[in-house]
């Protein structure tokens, strides 16, 4: 009867779920500043005046930030679920701002 009792523990640093049953949530400011972060690093685009041709592909520009950040959100967030929403932002992000005239033109 005693061993039914003790169930194996678990280490509260590894808990999704608190005891009570609710998901611990991070804190706005650092939510905040992850989304400055993906968002700022998706608008850095290298931008070249004069389109490089290698080979039949000629490449205007290449995707500094999207490539940074995308191993920024790796890096930093540890749950897959919300690993996949940053990478969509980041996304999002990189292709609009390709239209828009940000990034560092060389």
């Amino acid at each position: 009867m005693a061993s039914q009792r003790h169930k194996q523990r678990t280490y509260a640093r590894n808990r999704v779920f608190s005891r009570r049953g609710n998901e611990k949530f991070e804190p706005d400011g650092v939510y905040l500043l992850k989304l400055v972060t993906v968002t700022i690093a998706g608008t850095l685009w290298l931008k070249f005046k004069v389109p490089l041709d290698i080979g039949s592909l000629t490449l205007s520009a290449f995707p500094l930030g999207l490539i940074g950040g995308a191993l920024a959100v790796y890096l930093w967030e540890k749950r897959p679920g919300n690993r996949h929403i940053w990478y969509a932002i980041l996304l999002v992000v990189a292709i609009v701002s390709y239209f828009l005239p940000a990034g560092i033109l060389l």
